[in-house]
Formats: C-alpha cells, sequence, structure tokens
C-alpha cells in the first residue's frame, strides 16, 4: 500500500491530480485490482503521460516521450507475440545491452524474463501504453494479416451463424483488427473511415484533409467479422443486414475521448460501414483562425458584434460550415449572454454555452428545440442546420425580435442562400428583416510547412491541414429591397458584388498568391482554372492574368517571376508556378 501513495504524491506535487481526486481514486482502488496509475487513467482524472513521468521518478528510470522509434537490431531480439503479451517495445542495442520501453516498471518479472530470452542485460525505460502500443504495431510488419489469419474458422468459410458470428466479434484476433484500424486513422487525422467490398477483398480508405486514401485491405473473409465488430461496438444490430443502421461511440485514444458515428449501408453483396470521426475537445478558435481575409474577418465582426439577425453559412457537406460557427461563438462574451446551441450530433464542446442533442427520432427536431431554447430568455442561438420551412420561419422570426442565430444551409455561394430561404417558404419579407449575412465557404488542403509542397513524412502530397476560402455577402439596404420586391439570385449577387463581395474564387486565388495552397487544390475543389484571375493585393478584386494593373483600385503589378506571371507588391508566391518570390 506504499508504492501508490508514493506515486500519488507525486503526481500531487506535479499538479496532475488535485488532494480530493487522490483520495477518492485510493478509496475506489480497493477491489479494483488496478494500479493507482491506472486507475487514474482509466478515470480520465490524469493522463498517461503524466503517470508515466511520475512513474519514472518513482522508480528511478528513465522516461521517454512517444512516439518511440525501435531499432531493427532491437526488434529481431524479442518476438512479436513477446512484445505484445508483456506490453513492451524493443528500442535498441548498445553493445550486450537492449533498451526495451515498459509501461508497468513495477512488474518485475518482465526484465527477467527478456534477459532470459534474448541473453543480454535489459535496460528499462518508461513510457505510456499507448506509445508502446504503437510501436509495437509499427516494429512488427505483417501484423494485419496475422490477425486476419488468426480469425476463427468458421468466419473463414463464409457460413457463420448469428451466434458464431457474434463471439467471434469479442475474440481477440478481431477486437485487435478493428482497434489498429480506428487507431491508424486517428494518428493519421482522418475524419472518416470507409469500409466497403471491392470484389474479392474488402477496402478500407481513410479520408484525411478532404481525400480519400487507401488504407489497407482485408480479405473478403474477415469483412463480416470486421462490420459486426464495428456494429457491436457503436451499438447496432449485426443480424440487421439488409437496412440502413446508425449508431455511435467513445473511443479512447493517445489521453483523447472522441466520439465516432457510424453509419452502414446495405450494397450489392454485403454491407458498407462510414465511420465518422469526431474530437468534442478539439474546439476551433477564434475568426482570425479560419483563413479570412482581414476585410471579411472585420465584417464577420462586425455582424456578429450587432447581436441580431440570422448569419448562415453556407456550402456543401465537409465544407467547414459548423467550424465557422463554433468560431464565430468563440469570439462572444458566453459569460454575459445566455448561448445555445442545438446540434445534430454536438460535435465540439464549448465552454459557456448551453448544447442541446436535437434527436429526431425522440421527437426532438430542430424546429421543436428552437421553439423550445426561445423560451429560455436566449441571447445567442446556433441552429446545427436549416432543413425546413419551419425550421426557418422559427428562425427569422427570432432574429427580428432581436436574437442572434446563426445556422447553415446548403447552396453553392452566399446570394443562392437566399433564393433557397425563399424557394422552402418563407415570405420574402420575412428572409429579408432577418437575414443579416451570408458566408460561404469550401476547405482547402494547405501546402505543408514542413517541406514547402515537395512531399515528406509529415504530410500527404505535400498537403498537411487545410483552410477555408471564403464568399460573405453583408446585406445592404438595397438588397434587402430587391429581396422584398422579389428579386432572383443573379439580381442579389450582382448588387453584392458591386457592394465589395468577393467570390469564392477571387478569395482561393488571394489564399495562393499567400503561399496557403496550390493552383491545383483549387482547381480540384472549386472546378475553375486557376490562372485565369488573381487576387489584387490592394482591393482583393480579381486580376487578369498578364493584366498590367487591376481593373477595380488602379493600382499596378510591380514585377514578374520567372515563369513570366506579373506580381503585386506583398506576394510572397507567384501564384502560377508557387515560386517563392522573396
Amino acid at each position: 500500500m506504499v508504492r501508490p501513495k508514493i506515486l500519488g504524491a507525486l503526481l500531487h506535487e506535479a499538479g496532475a491530480v488535485s488532494a480530493e481526486q487522490l483520495e477518492r481514486a485510493l478509496e475506489d482502488q480497493h477491489g479494483t485490482g488496478l494500479r493507482l496509475g491506472q486507475l487514474l487513467v482509466s478515470k480520465g482524472v490524469a493522463s498517461e503521460v503524466d503517470v508515466g513521468v511520475s512513474l519514472s521518478r518513482q522508480v528511478g528510470l528513465p522516461w521517454v516521450a512517444p512516439p518511440l522509434r525501435p531499432t531493427q537490431a532491437a526488434v529481431e531480439l524479442i518476438p512479436g507475440e513477446v512484445a505484445r503479451s508483456r506490453g513492451v517495445a524493443p528500442l535498441d542495442v548498445e553493445g550486450r545491452a537492449i533498451r526495451v520501453a515498459v509501461s508497468d516498471p513495477l512488474d518485475l518479472s518482465t526484465a527477467d524474463d527478456l534477459r532470459f530470452l534474448t541473453g543480454r542485460r535489459v535496460d528499462l525505460v518508461v513510457s505510456t501504453r499507448t506509445g508502446i502500443e504503437d510501436a509495437i504495431e509499427r516494429a512488427y510488419g505483417g501484423d494485419l494479416e496475422r490477425l486476419v489469419d488468426a480469425l476463427p474458422t468458421e468466419l473463414k468459410a463464409g457460413a457463420a451463424s448469428s451466434d458464431e458470428l457474434e463471439r467471434a466479434t469479442r475474440s481477440a484476433p478481431v477486437v485487435r483488427l478493428v482497434d489498429r484500424v480506428l487507431r491508424e486513422a486517428a494518428d493519421s487525422g482522418a475524419s472518416d473511415i470507409h469500409v466497403e467490398e471491392t470484389g474479392e477483398d474488402v477496402r478500407v480508405r481513410f479520408r484525411i484533409d478532404g481525400v480519400l486514401r487507401p488504407a489497407v485491405d482485408i480479405p473478403a473473409a474477415a469483412r463480416r467479422a470486421v462490420l459486426s465488430r464495428i456494429k457491436v461496438m457503436a451499438g447496432m444490430d449485426i443480424s440487421v443486414r439488409r437496412r440502413a443502421q446508425d449508431g455511435r461511440l467513445t473511443f479512447a485514444h493517445r489521453d483523447r475521448s472522441l466520439m465516432l458515428r457510424v453509419s452502414t449501408l446495405p450494397v450489392n453483396g454485403g454491407e458498407k460501414a462510414v465511420v465518422r470521426i469526431l474530437d468534442p475537445d478539439a474546439s476551433p478558435g477564434g475568426m482570425d483562425t479560419l483563413g479570412l481575409s482581414d476585410t471579411d474577418t472585420q465584417r464577420m465582426r462586425t455582424l456578429l458584434r450587432a447581436r441580431e439577425g440570422v448569419v448562415l453559412a453556407t456550402g456543401p457537406t465537409g465544407s467547414g460550415k459548423s467550424t465557422t460557427l463554433f468560431a464565430a461563438l468563440t469570439e462572444l462574451d458566453r459569460d454575459r449572454l445566455n448561448v445555445v446551441t442545438l446540434e445534430d450530433p454536438v460535435e465540439y464542446r464549448l465552454a459557456g454555452a448551453n448544447q442541446v442533442q436535437v434527436d429526431r427520432r425522440a421527437g426532438l427536431s430542430f424546429a421543436d428545440a428552437l421553439r423550445a431554447v426561445l423560451r429560455q430568455d436566449p441571447d445567442v442561438v446556433m441552429v446545427g442546420e436549416i432543413r425546413d420551412r419551419e425550421t426557418a420561419e422559427i428562425a427569422m422570426a427570432a432574429a427580428v425580435t432581436g436574437h442572434l442565430v446563426l445556422s447553415t444551409l446548403h447552396t453553392t455561394d452566399a446570394p443562392g442562400a437566399i433564393s433557397r430561404l425563399v424557394d422552402m417558404g418563407v415570405p420574402p419579407f420575412l428572409v429579408a428583416g432577418g437575414v443579416t449575412g451570408v458566408i460561404a465557404q469550401r476547405l482547402v488542403r494547405k501546402i505543408c510547412g514542413v517541406c514547402g509542397g515537395r512531399g515528406c513524412d509529415q504530410c500527404h502530397e505535400g498537403y498537411r491541414g487545410r483552410t477555408g476560402i471564403f464568399q460573405l455577402l453583408a446585406l445592404s439596404d438595397q438588397v434587402r429591397d430587391e429581396i422584398t420586391r422579389g428579386a432572383g439570385t443573379s439580381r442579389i449577387r450582382s448588387l453584392s458584388l458591386e457592394a465589395g463581395m468577393t467570390t469564392l474564387t477571387d478569395d482561393a486565388r488571394r489564399a495562393v498568391a499567400e503561399g496557403l495552397t496550390t493552383p491545383h487544390e483549387i482547381a480540384r475543389v472549386l472546378h475553375t482554372d486557376p490562372g485565369a484571375t488573381v487576387a489584387c493585393a490592394g482591393c482583393g478584386g480579381g486580376v487578369p492574368a498578364g493584366a498590367a494593373g487591376c481593373p477595380h483600385c488602379g493600382r499596378r503589378r510591380a514585377r514578374s517571376c520567372a515563369c513570366g506571371e506579373r506580381l503585386q507588391r506583398g506576394w510572397r508566391f507567384c501564384p502560377a508556378c508557387i515560386r517563392k518570390t522573396g
């Protein structure tokens, strides 16, 4: 009973746990069979790193932070089965000694067994359990094939009964296989996992930075076991294969609690599953983190400071609309304002906001929830999506009575949102009076900051991460009058451009000129010719390639790139060839 108190004291001294948390954990420890560190991590009180560092101090062993990098010489001395069963990662060999990482240095038998196995002196270091597991998976190649080969015989034959299939989903090989896929997806920054049949094999792909990339191929014999394991984890019925299902689960990974949304769909010959990966704690920063131009950032903040009206974020699925709305919410004083969000699902945790999970199956639609919220004295309401006339009309009515309402809509550009609301059946006068601004957006991949776009082990095809390109429409009195008269999208777009609104293409070329992305990425996302125009560094207007000056403000270009493209003052990269301009 001494060691837990010593470890607890070290954690308390390091500020990792409070005295009250430590006392409760010691009380809960009795009868669990867990060490204090394991219990604290499982309850989310302390991180694996905090516990590992304190353990290393307790036993006087070196601490090695993940990621761990095993050498081939060390891996050859310890079989993969031993590394997995003992939870150790062989790191390197020096002379007659082998250095091995462990997460439980109090297990004294591990060093003795490894010493007998290798015939060498064993020098232990301490790291996290997750870091060691990741190192093991990287060090011992062919692990996926080994797990597939270890599947139960009845599954390989493809004729397993429902009971056999259910038992197989709890078997170690299947559990490890699915766990590895989930961890690799989370490590790579994937937003979605696709598990789908392709002829003889089952293909697993990750969506990274908006692009689907092959991850692994699994023999068809393992398909039902893998899909059934995912469905069991998500609380779905594994016996139902001819009907679409939805489920969700939480997944602990690297001191984070990820939320996974699972959707299955019957397809020819089987099922397809898509797993959406959400990190509720990875809430976006403020407006400055989105990639908006300075002008549009100030315009957006002006709309928020008004504290009334409807502000819409528009674009296709996966274009970052929710991230933009949350970035807007972070700019508000949530201590002095009653901020309520209606979401399906709740993607981010936002301190100081009252977040409501909408559930249509339980009879709580966006419209029902919005009516209830308006009786709760709100200042700001965020509605996850306007899907129907009823929700739209309630939102507009709330806006004209002094509330700030943020929501999303599926339209291709900002002016199109106005026509979309009218087409839903919302009276034009209510749209004109309620909507104050619309921001259309897309996400483009950013040039890797490590290699500058050439490609390296830190990026994918020279890209790493994404940024937004935007079009912001702030409704003027003239535009409101035209909406009331029933003007169409073309008229609204024309008036807004005259008032200073830029296009998505113009803003994308600004991102190219600032060195954030490439013309090829613009063409992929916007389906346009990225070399047709570039953004003026002075006014932001579109300038035809090769023009001597900006047709909007008259500013002349200062110099030319080696490729012949004329450059404007302040451009860090040539928008045609992406050469750095000095």
